[in-house]
């Protein structure tokens, strides 16, 4: 099930470190699981970048309960809200809000922090090898298709060290990730399961994420009310709206009009 090669193995022969960034979404606590099969535990490290209030409430105790591993945790200095305060302040002729071109939340509050971890937990261990595993998977979409399951990170790859970016599931359809976290005895996060009178997420991030489905982003408004408001205000107070031509309130009514019909 998982994505193996003799490029693989031999970094795990090498003693290569495997810090999985673990979201909490499925995709991630399928990873987990199917890593835990071939690299011996005392090679994998999880690591979860914090969003702050932005971030699904019981998020990091579902990943705890899923994991034999301590969870380590990351924080950007700044939190998603702050970020556009201060690029509306900084460029108000410019949009504040990330974009799938522009997913300066994915840089700035995840992989920053994340790799700040890495780098620092390599140089406590004395480790020069290690392997930054994410969940990402080609059936999400035609960009995360093309991309390269194993190749080296450049960034990280300084100061004697060698490091790797590695999508262990990369290959696998949904169906597969929901039947290997079935088969390990879990069930996902709660935020996938069907909610009365709303379908369950599609996929997990930001409470309400540029990249959510409308699906995803009127589940969010049933369960998140007061965060919901937060983002329209935050529109209001920019002058610019989270999603190219359409507010979030659009997109939410949007998506309830189309349920009524």
């Amino acid at each position: 099930m998982i994505l193996e090669h003799k490029k693989t193995t031999d970094l795990i022969e090498r003693g290569a470190i495997f810090y999985v960034s673990h979201s909490g979404g499925k995709d991630s606590q399928a990873m987990y699981a199917v890593l835990g099969q071939i690299v011996p535990h005392n090679q994998i490290v999880v690591v979860h970048a914090d969003l702050g209030e932005v971030e699904w409430i019981g998020v990091q105790d579902h990943i705890r309960a899923t994991i034999n591993h301590p969870l380590n945790v990351v924080r950007a200095g700044k939190s998603f809200f702050d970020m556009v305060e201060r690029r509306a302040l900084l460029r108000p002729d410019v949009p504040p809000w990330p974009s799938s071109t522009t997913r300066q939340c994915t840089s700035d509050l995840k992989r920053g922090p994340i790799y700040k971890f890495i780098r620092a937990d390599m140089k406590a261990r004395g480790a020069t090898l290690a392997l930054n595993c994410t969940g990402i998977r080609a059936q999400e979409s035609s960009g995360r298709a093309r991309k390269e399951p194993l190749k080296l990170n450049a960034v990280l790859s300084k100061a004697g060290r060698e490091v790797y970016e590695y999508m262990p599931i990369h290959h696998l359809t949904s169906a597969h990730v929901f039947a290997i976290i079935e088969r390990e005895g879990q069930v996902p996060f709660h935020a996938y399961r069907l909610q009365p009178n709303s379908l369950g997420n599609d996929r997990l991030s930001c409470v309400f994420c540029i990249m959510g489905s409308a699906n995803d982003l009127q589940h969010g408004a049933r369960c998140r009310p007061d965060l919901y408001q937060k983002y329209l205000e935050l529109e209001e107070r920019t002058g610019w709206t989270m999603f190219n031509g359409k507010s979030l309130k659009q997109r939410v009514a949007g998506m309830n009009a189309r349920k009524a019909a």
